[in-house]
């Protein structure tokens, strides 16, 4: 059986987060989403338990998905999941430089491999910051093509 670990802080999560996690759904076994704290992307919107919440209501018609959230390395998560494998989504080539690096940084030190998924174009412009954005700054009822509906309801909810 073959596991993907699919890291990130989804902050909220997105039409672009889902489509990767249902390709890889397609291709692995288990898939493990796991949200994190990301410290360098400031304070957070939606707390972890929220997060969790969001996601795990989102990728509810797909069996093969689980979730697990944490606070330690990655690679450590990967071993207490049982990963074989490191899922990153790319939206843009910008994404791959800093990706690639991350990806060689958990070869070397953990030998977890990383497989790297492209977002459709329909999905690469979306960020979650911009989400944030347009939600914090009176656009939550204009994003639902960009956020499974889930996490729509979870955006209105705080910002209308």
């Amino acid at each position: 059986m073959k596991t993907a670990l699919f890291p990130g802080s989804f902050d909220p999560f997105h039409n672009g987060h889902l489509e990767i996690v249902e390709i890889a759904s397609k291709v692995f076994d288990r898939v493990v989403v796991a949200p994190m704290r990301n410290t360098q992307k400031g304070d957070p919107l939606f707390n972890l338990d929220e997060r969790m919440r969001m996601i795990a209501d989102s990728v509810a018609h797909l069996p093969n998905v689980t979730l697990a959230s944490f606070s330690s390395l990655v690679v450590d998560l990967a071993t207490e999941v049982g990963a074989d494998v490191l899922i990153k989504g790319l939206r843009v080539a910008s994404d791959a430089e800093a990706e690639l690096q991350q990806a060689q940084m958990n070869r070397r030190v953990a030998g977890i491999e990383t497989v790297f998924i492209p977002s459709s174009s329909e999905f690469s412009f979306i960020a979650s910051k911009y989400v944030r954005d347009f939600a914090r700054y009176g656009g939550a009822d204009r994003i639902g093509a960009t956020v499974p509906a889930p996490v729509l309801v979870k955006l209105k909810e705080r910002f209308t």
